[in-house]
Formats: C-alpha cells, sequence, structure tokens
C-alpha cells in the first residue's frame, strides 16, 4: 500500500508527534508498504508567531495537490490542523477522496495560553477540520470522551509505544547536586506549565532537559535548576534513568510519550489528574497523580522502578502501528488512473 501521511509537525522539531509518525512509518516500510511523509521541509516556510522553532509552509496548496498526484497514494492520513492538514483537506474534499486524521495536540488550550481566544471559537475551528474525516485517532480515552462532548465524530482509540531498548533502567551515576533528582523532558513552551514544576519546594534536585521558546527565559529566571536543553536519543536515555521521578506539570497534553519513556527507564511519574497523567499512571506502583503536584511528586518518588518498566512494556509501537493501519480508507484506483507515478519531489528552502 502507498500511504501518504501530511504533517505540519516534522523533522527537525523534536516532539511525541514526530517520533509516533517517524515510528509508524519506519514499521510500515518494514512490512513493505511505501510511505511518504509531506512535511513542511519539501515546502517554503515561515517562522511560527511565538514559536520560531516550527515552521509553518507558505501557501502549501499547489505544490501539495502537486506531489500527491505525482505520489497517487492509496491512502491518505492528515496529522495536523496546520497550513499543510489544511491543504490536503481541501485537496481530498475537492475530488471526493476519503482521509484518516489525528487529534494530536489540544490546539485550543495552546492558542489560550497565549492569546485570549474563547476555547469555543478554537475547538470549532478543529471540529470542522476533523468533520469530514473518515476517522479521527485519538490516543487517550478521556481526550475522546472530551472531544465527543464538543461535537467530534468518529473518533477511533490509537495507542502509543516506546522504545524499550533505548530507553531502559541504568546504573546510577554520580552526579552534582542533591538526591532525589526531579527531571522534566520535553518541549519548554508556555503550554507546558513547566513554572508549576520549578517552583515547587522539593528536596533534592531538579533537571529539565528540552528545547523551546521558553528555555532561555526560564534559564535566567531558575539559576538553581539545571537545564541541559535539546539532547540527542542516547542523552536523553541517561537523563530519564539517572532520575529518580518524572514530573508531568503540563495540563494541556492529550497524552505524553515522554511519561511512557520515563517509566521504560525505571523511573515514577507524578502530574495532575488530567488527560495524559490519567491514561498513563494507571498502577499506583508507577507513579502518583495529585492537584497538589508537590503531593503528587512525594508520593511518586517512592514508587517501584520494575513496576514502572514492567508497564511501559504494555505499550507497544507494534500495535500502534497496526491501529493506524487498520483505520486507513483505501482510494479508489480510479482516483488516479489519468496519472503515471513518478517520483516524489524532494525538500524544498525554507
Amino acid at each position: 500500500m502507498r500511504i501518504a501521511i501530511v504533517s505540519d509537525a516534522w523533522r527537525p522539531q523534536i516532539n511525541g508527534v514526530v517520533r509516533t509518525i517517524e515510528t509508524v512509518a519506519q514499521l510500515l516500510r518494514a512490512q513493505g508498504h511505501d510511505v511518504e511523509v509531506f512535511g513542511p521541509d519539501r515546502f517554503h516556510t515561515l517562522p511560527c508567531p511565538t514559536y520560531p522553532e516550527i515552521r509553518l509552509s507558505l501557501l502549501p496548496s499547489a505544490r501539495l495537490s502537486h506531489m500527491l498526484k505525482l505520489f497517487a497514494p492509496d491512502a491518505i492520513h492528515l496529522v495536523t490542523e496546520g497550513p499543510l492538514g489544511w491543504a490536503a483537506r481541501a485537496f481530498c474534499r475537492r475530488r471526493g477522496i476519503p482521509f484518516t486524521s489525528a487529534y494530536h495536540t489540544r490546539f485550543p488550550e495552546y492558542v489560550r495560553a497565549r492569546v485570549c481566544i474563547p476555547l469555543a471559537w478554537s475547538y470549532a475551528f478543529v471540529r470542522r477540520f476533523h468533520a469530514p474525516s473518515s476517522a479521527v485517532l485519538v490516543v487517550a480515552q478521556s481526550i475522546r470522551d472530551e472531544l465527543a462532548t464538543r461535537g467530534f465524530r468518529n473518533l477511533v482509540p490509537w495507542s502509543r509505544g516506546v522504545d524499550i531498548a533505548a530507553f531502559r533502567p541504568r546504573p546510577r551515576a554520580a552526579h552534582e547536586g542533591e538526591r532525589p533528582i526531579w527531571l522534566y523532558a520535553g518541549r519548554v513552551a508556555i503550554e507546558k506549565n513547566i513554572k508549576a514544576f520549578l517552583d515547587l519546594d522539593l528536596p533534592g534536585t531538579k533537571w529539565v532537559v528540552g528545547g523551546g521558546p521558553q528555555l532561555a527565559e526560564l534559564k535566567r529566571r531558575y539559576r538553581n535548576i539545571r537545564f541541559f536543553g535539546s539532547v540527542d536519543t542516547e542523552e536523553l536515555s541517561q537523563r530519564y534513568a539517572q532520575a529518580d521521578c518524572f514530573v508531568f506539570p503540563s495540563r494541556t497534553d492529550t497524552f505524553g510519550l515522554v511519561m511512557v519513556e520515563a517509566l521504560a527507564s525505571g523511573v515514577p511519574v507524578a502530574g495532575y489528574p488530567v488527560p495524559g497523567p490519567l491514561d498513563v499512571v494507571t498502577v499506583p506502583e508507577v507513579g502518583a497523580i495529585d492537584e497538589d503536584l508537590r503531593t503528587a511528586c512525594l508520593a511518586a518518588v517512592t514508587g517501584d522502578p520494575a513496576a514502572c518498566r514492567r508497564h511501559a512494556e504494555t505499550f507497544t509501537w507494534s500495535s500502534c502501528a497496526e491501529q493506524f493501519l487498520a483505520t486507513l480508507r483505501p482510494i479508489p484506483r480510479s482516483t488516479w488512473q489519468p496519472l503515471k507515478r513518478r517520483v516524489v519531489p524532494d525538500a524544498a528552502a525554507s
């Protein structure tokens, strides 16, 4: 099967969405499928306001339509509600082509964290995007329930996995500072609510791993915190394994893949009782959730590393890829009959 995946989130971004797409595409290719990811790297782009690390494709419709016609996919999946997602949606709608989509990000909450726009307006925008989708893939049951109450339809479950070979328990090494080590890893941005973690009165040492638009500000404000910036997978794995507790302060995520990576490293998780932690921290021995984040941290740090690892092993990428493949909607071959498949153009300069 030839599968076209259209996503505004793509390399060189480092986040859960990109990791999910990369891993699923790799597994599907290993099964013999031809998977092509159409990301911003193929288009002229502009920096996203308030988040310049994210590049937004500039007027992508004509070029994307040309590339999709050349690729002539058997199925199309839309990952994000950005310029590329909307361009692909319009392409499919004009031609009566079925497509699937995914709800990866609580976009309305992210917008509200930056601009005073009512949630109802943003949800109407996102709901309109997904309305024609044959299946809207959503990772967490709590998010599916919330979206259903907001009028979303065709919601289907889509699990996540973890690379248990890359993220694993390791011997604890000596380090500067006192234990316990409290770790946050992920995007350093306002919607992640990192200040709630940094302001906590906790014994020991706090680490922050990741890059983002808030990094410089937080480094200036919190000089007693160790910031590592963006790191590769190997160093990230090491930071997980050295920590005593992973703290997930976000209230706006749909899941939080980093929590599963921490658990795979034998590290318990603390968070708020919101979507994400509610869907990951489902076993008492692997962490704690509480409206008082400090209470959650002090309870989670006593978690069982072996139980954390066992729980993480229940999240498999193979199941994630199988669910993705099963939801795809085939495109009739007659759609592409007048065209001959050719090589899709490579990336465009940003």
